[in-house]
């Protein structure tokens, strides 16, 4: 008999938590995971999941004006009505949180509802209950950061956006990463009118230059106000309830809702890391070896907790590399190179590889092959909005080092795109390649001269 109750213990019901789990049952080990929030992670009850719900919702507003140009007379969109997106929303996420619980069931995992902290270097306290654990392994992911400055209490957070009991007729979004860019297209497209504030001159930074520019000139169009180098100073709350949002230049804005999405931050406070000597970064995450192994023999960690990509694939990814580990003593393997990922603004974004900022910052010989179009659904309906598309090669061997994309349905293409980049393609390969037509994705195959 072990001297312990679990030979794992995981804290936090993730994406990554639950794949270490299942697996870690599988192979034959006794384990518990904990979860006190959030069955799923935040990727299916505050993130990921839901908020594609949401711009598939925001999409429907133009796709009923475009249908016109496409003989469907007579038709007036209706009016958006929120409770019904919000409740139907909430009973999806309930019935994914009962296939979470589910799987890891049927996988032999026992799970433990609450809140779970370090009590040793293998001992776990989750309400008044102790439990011991061979090894520890935390995936608690991340939290929304607000900073603090007078009325920030009055803004909310991506957690919180999804069951609000109104909506609002104006909004500001506050940040210039994935997660800001993403609502204020979704509150744009339903109806509200939309301010996205962002302290610098330009947002998405890391990505392509030319795409972060496309995409803001497509933005615009979508009578998305854009508010850069805007600073907000603080946040009044007025008598009939509406926010006064007072900026460092000097002026003021009246809105409905406040929505702070200026980044994430490791979910690691509280859970009596510190006082067993566990090694955390200044911004909490927690360092680990290529094995995933904290400065503590015993506690493990992934996922977004430890500062790497925050992309739930990237979690899975390395929960099944840390089981392997565990099963075979070899070094957990992960390659971090082209990562595809999207951004499910309007129009979406799709990238993989290198920038061309990058590719030309590491001495590649670049070559840009480029494409700038208005797709042929538009051409009927009549919208004006256009789809770019980029590859970027290396001149010295031919091969794909990046691609990107701005326009509908960007992300599927884009996986696509991803599989021939990590498998070496060369441009001559995209030539060769037959493309499929009519549509927006053989553009990639058929870029035949340099615009750079």
């Amino acid at each position: 008999m072990s001297e312990f109750d679990f030979d794992l213990f995981v804290i936090g019901a993730g994406s990554g938590g639950v794949r270490a789990s299942r697996m870690a049952a599988a192979s034959g080990m006794r384990v518990a995971v904990a979860e006190d929030r959030y069955m799923g992670g935040t990727c299916v009850n505050v993130g990921c999941v839901p908020k594609k719900l949401f711009v598939y919702a925001s999409e429907y507003r133009e796709a009923f004006e475009d249908a016109r140009g496409f003989g469907w007379l007579g038709q007036e969109v209706a009016g958006f009505d929120w409770p019904t997106l919000r409740d139907n929303n909430a009973r999806e996420i309930t019935r994914l949180n009962g296939i979470y619980r589910n799987l890891l069931a049927s996988a032999g995992v026992t799970v433990i509802d609450g809140r779970a902290t370090v009590e040793d270097r293998q001992k776990v306290k989750v309400g008044d209950q102790i439990y011991s654990a061979e090894r520890i392994l935390i995936a608690t992911g991340g939290w929304p950061y607000v900073p603090e400055f007078p009325g920030s209490e009055f803004a909310i957070t991506s957690n919180e956006v999804f069951s609000l009991q109104e909506f609002p007729k104006r909004v500001m979004v506050v940040g210039g990463g994935y997660i800001a860019v993403e609502f204020a297209g979704i509150f744009a497209g339903l109806g509200a009118e939309t301010h996205l504030s962002y302290r610098k001159d330009l947002f998405l930074r890391g990505f392509d230059r030319e795409v972060r520019t496309f995409t803001r000139d497509e933005m615009i169009k979508k009578q998305i106000n854009l508010h850069f180098n805007h600073q907000v100073s603080a946040i009044e709350k007025q008598p009939d309830g509406s926010l006064l949002v007072h900026s460092e230049e000097g002026g003021t804005r009246e809105v409905d809702l406040v929505l702070y999405a200026t980044g994430r931050r490791a979910n690691t406070r509280g859970l009596g890391l510190e006082k067993l000597g566990v090694v955390l970064h200044k911004d909490g995450t927690i360092g680990v070896d290529d094995n995933f192994r904290s400065s503590v023999q015993s506690i493990f960690a992934l996922g977004d907790v430890t500062g790497g990509p925050e992309l739930t694939p990237v979690a899975l990814a390395e929960a099944m590399a840390l089981v392997k580990h565990w099963q075979t003593g070899k070094t957990a393997e992960i390659d971090y190179n082209n990562i595809p990922t999207a951004v499910f603004c309007q129009p979406n974004i799709g990238t993989v590889g290198l920038t061309e900022e990058e590719a030309r910052q590491a001495g590649i010989p670049v070559v840009i092959y480029k494409a700038d179009f208005r797709a042929m659904r538009h051409t009927i309906g009549g919208r004006d909005e256009r789809t770019l598309m980029k590859l970027i090669v290396n001149g010295s061997n031919d091969k794909v080092v990046g691609a990107h994309m701005v326009g509908p349905e960007a992300g599927e293409i884009i996986q696509g795109i991803a599989i021939a980049i990590k498998a070496g393609a060369t441009k001559a390969v995209f030539d060769q390649t037959i493309g499929i037509h009519p549509t927006a994705a053989e553009e990639f195959v058929t870029m035949r001269s340099p615009s750079g």
